[in-house]
């Protein structure tokens, strides 16, 4: 006698007890689990490369903590050997700390490092205020997780049928809303030493200017930032493409970047820095540096004409 194989039927069910689920119950299973897991468990992504700092926002955001607690659920994942690494919500943690409390509300998943690396990004880039230095290593991580993600040999940007026709940098620049060029540009800065990047922080140094000078050494960026900190000044786009030639050209010498970085801009205001301390000790405490700036103009102008009838009168004689 032919025995038949028994063959089950998916129902797509994940157990008995689902059938006499109601459709909110079903939903309610399905949700993300909230865990109030304590700090000291918690410990922050690995190159994290967003700063937490005490600015104006933090204090709003302790402030809305201690209100009314955390309203956002940080994420985090297992940590072999115990404890959790946090994927998104450092500020968050860095205020629950700072205000004394022992645990926060988080939800825990079981994530690649590629994809922990592309969650974490994603999650940061949302904020209000990113710092080009934040955005380039951000940029960076990134593109090196979805290269491993996708199967992408290193350091090679390929395009084909497998990766949708788009290079990483597209599919990158598509969900963070810059071209693929301009996600190359950020990701240029990380070349930069950690001094003269800081001034692309501070808005000294333009994005252009910056990633011409990423191409030069780092002992060539040494020697430029030693010339723009001691005589305070800083390059245009036509002086930063300049060094970069001259760096290829192997013609990168401290008189020719002191010669170059001397000229005058055509847009360039130069100033003369006095410290305000000494400078109030000769005004009334509510004179405003307007005020004090055109005082010292009128000041001059009269010891000019000073100097002038001095000469006339020496002339006379």
């Amino acid at each position: 006698m032919m025995k038949l194989k028994s063959q089950t039927i998916d129902l797509g069910l994940s157990g008995y007890d689902e059938l006499f689920m109601t459709e909110q119950e079903r939903a309610d299973t399905r949700k993300p689990k909230v865990e109030e897991l304590p700090l000291s468990e918690l410990t922050p992504f690995k190159n994290h490369p967003f700063k937490v700092k005490n600015d104006a926002e933090m204090v709003e955001l302790m402030k809305s903590i201690a209100d009314a607690g955390v309203l956002s659920p940080a994420l985090a994942r297992p940590k072999e050997g115990g404890g959790y690494e946090l994927i998104s919500g450092h500020r968050r943690l860095a205020a629950c700390k700072a205000l004394g409390m022992d645990t926060m509300p988080v939800i825990v998943r079981t994530l690649t490092d590629e994809e922990a690396v592309i969650t974490m990004v994603d999650s940061n880039l949302q904020r209000e205020h990113i710092l080009p230095s934040e955005k380039a290593f951000a940029y960076k991580m990134k593109m090196e997780a979805m290269d491993r993600k996708l199967g992408r040999p290193k350091n090679v940007d390929q395009v084909g049928p497998h990766f949708r026709g788009q290079s990483t940098a597209q599919l990158l620049g598509d969900a963070a809303g810059d071209s693929a060029s301009q996600v190359k540009r950020y990701i240029r800065l990380t070349n930069l030493i950690p001094e003269i990047l800081q001034m692309v922080d501070d808005g000294k140094i333009a994005l252009t200017p910056a990633v011409e000078l990423s191409y030069l050494q780092p002992s060539e960026q040494e020697m430029l930032f030693s010339v723009m900190d001691c005589d305070e000044v800083t390059p245009s786009l036509s002086q930063a493409q300049r060094l970069r030639r001259m760096s290829e050209e192997q013609r990168f010498t401290d008189s020719a970047v002191m010669q170059l970085m001397s000229e005058v801009k055509g847009n360039q205001v130069e100033y003369v820095k006095v410290p305000v301390d000494k400078l109030r000790s000769y005004f009334r405490p509510d004179t405003s540096m307007k005020q004090m700036t055109e005082t010292l103009v009128k000041a001059m102008e009269f010891y000019n004409r000073h100097l002038e009838r001095q000469r006339r009168d020496r002339d006379a004689r």
